[in-house]
């Protein structure tokens, strides 16, 4: 057999949208890589697209297909499902991510510590509540924990500022109006 017929056998990885399930593929084509891939993730019989992991640049070519390098990270998305960036969760509908606690919010925020900002209060009350000594194990950087801490308590304490703020305008515009009601009161008594 001439060895131009047969087509290298590449190496690739493959993630669901959520990056829970990840399985490795080889495959000779993209066609092939779709179909090893579907099956691997139970997405038998549904249309897919087929993006880079890393930034969601969409792999629809059969010529850029055959440059990627051997073990690159594909995702497989559904129609209805969207690329987004490493270190963000992904939630369908009202679903929680419910038991990872404080270990799935610090290796969301390893992807990408910006997140901090958009925390809620609860969330900010973990941080900065955190033991980093016993969180070793999860993130080996100390010093990363230690500066996630110290803004986290930052952020909360500013988050509580500016709430006790708002509270206090609230109750200040309240006044107001109830000053002005009875005053308009007293002068159509008078």
């Amino acid at each position: 057999m001439d060895k131009t017929e047969v087509s290298e056998i590449v190496p690739f990885k493959v993630v669901d949208c959520t990056r829970e399930k990840r399985f490795g593929v080889v495959a000779t084509s993209l066609q092939d890589f779709v179909i090893r891939a579907k099956e691997k993730l139970g997405l038998n019989g549904e249309a897919v697209k087929v993006v880079l992991e890393q930034d969601g640049t969409e792999v629809d070519e059969e010529d850029y297909f055959s440059t990627l390098e051997r073990n690159t990270s594909l995702m497989l998305l559904a129609p209805n499902e969207k690329w987004g960036p490493p270190g963000r969760v992904h939630r369908n509908g009202d679903e929680i991510d419910g038991g990872r606690g404080i270990s799935g919010l610090l290796t969301r925020l390893r992807g990408d510590v910006g997140h901090v900002s958009l925390l809620g209060g609860c969330e900010l009350e973990l941080l900065s509540d955190m033991d980093p000594d016993s969180l070793t194990d999860i993130v080996p950087d100390r010093s990363f924990l230690d500066h996630l801490k110290e803004a986290s308590s930052r952020m909360l304490s500013d988050k509580r500022q500016a709430q006790e703020a708002l509270d206090l305008l609230k109750l200040y515009h309240s006044a107001s109006l109830i000053h002005e009601d009875v005053s308009k009161r007293s002068r159509v008594a008078q």
